[in-house]
């Protein structure tokens, strides 16, 4: 039995991962992977997605250069989540151009942008 075969894939295949910055702890972004991506982040030490959205790995930083650098694979006690423990070159993790994907904090019963933008994402992605 392979390492891939005691993950718990949902009935798409996928499993959900979190992106942890190795430094400080903190969550950087959350996305899927199929086998596919998890064996391809395990042999290249960086961080493949599957986007569902385009329904293709999505190797992050592939456009905008800000990849994850991989330091640790965990698999949570049920065996049906990932948690990547990365370093985030660019300190750039959210394609909104910010640190991470979680800058709206609820307050009030309102939700509030609490970080700003690092990079405009119009020169993170040069589309054509």
């Amino acid at each position: 039995m392979s390492w891939l075969d005691e993950v718990k894939w949902d009935a798409n295949g996928l499993v959900p991962v979190v992106a942890q910055e190795h430094d400080t702890g903190r969550v950087l972004m959350f996305a899927w992977m199929n086998r596919e991506a998890l064996r391809l982040s395990c042999d290249t030490r960086q961080a493949v997605y599957w986007s569902r959205s385009r329904n293709k790995l999505w190797r992050k930083g592939e456009e905008s250069g800000h990849v994850q650098r991989i330091h640790e694979i965990r698999l949570d006690c049920d065996e049906d989540v990932i948690l990547l423990e990365v370093e985030q070159v660019g300190g750039i993790a959210c394609h909104t151009g910010r640190h991470n994907c979680f800058f709206k904090k609820l307050d009030e019963g309102q939700w509030l942008i609490d970080q700003p933008v690092i990079k405009d994402p119009n020169e993170i992605y040069q589309h054509e």
